[in-house]
């Protein structure tokens, strides 16, 4: 239930779990650098604010409408916002959301035994599934059937 709450206040946190989008220079993608070169500066960025990591791309989001490129890595919860004309770093954040949602939906259990099937996410998710279903259907007879039994007297 906090899970889910937090990720319904991700984009109204004010930053604090799901970053701002940064603003770029330029939103016109004719004045753009390739998406090759951007996840490029993308990797060196991280790579030189943590020698540690070692950034796998997982995936790019282009905001055309705002001139950046949030590109995310496998492995870590780190984004790196790049503008896209300029290819220049405009931020390197930590995504606390998708740490979130790997709490609220068991991926993150996955992630930790190194399961590559998302076998104990899928298991989790289906028994709680049926478990709240299972509560709500009774639930709702322990409220309805006291007044059907009433209206039959």
């Amino acid at each position: 239930a906090a899970t889910g709450l937090l990720l319904g206040w991700k984009k109204h946190s004010g930053g604090y779990i799901l970053p701002n989008t940064e603003k770029g220079s330029s939103v016109n993608l004719a004045e753009w650098h390739s998406l090759d070169t951007l996840a490029a500066v993308a990797i060196q960025a991280l790579q030189a604010k943590d020698s540690s990591l070692h950034p796998v791309l997982d995936r790019m989001d282009v905001r055309a409408d705002k001139g950046t490129v949030k590109v995310s890595f496998k492995g870590n919860f780190y984004e790196v916002q790049v503008d896209g004309a300029t290819a220049t770093v405009l931020a390197i954040n930590l995504r606390k959301s998708d740490i979130i949602e790997q709490i609220h939906d068991g991926s993150l259990i996955d992630l930790a035994i190194n399961s590559n099937g998302g076998w104990f996410k899928l298991s989790y998710t289906s028994l709680l599934g049926v478990g709240l279903l299972i509560l709500s259907i009774s639930g709702f007879w322990l409220w309805y059937n006291p007044k059907r039994i009433r209206k039959m007297k």
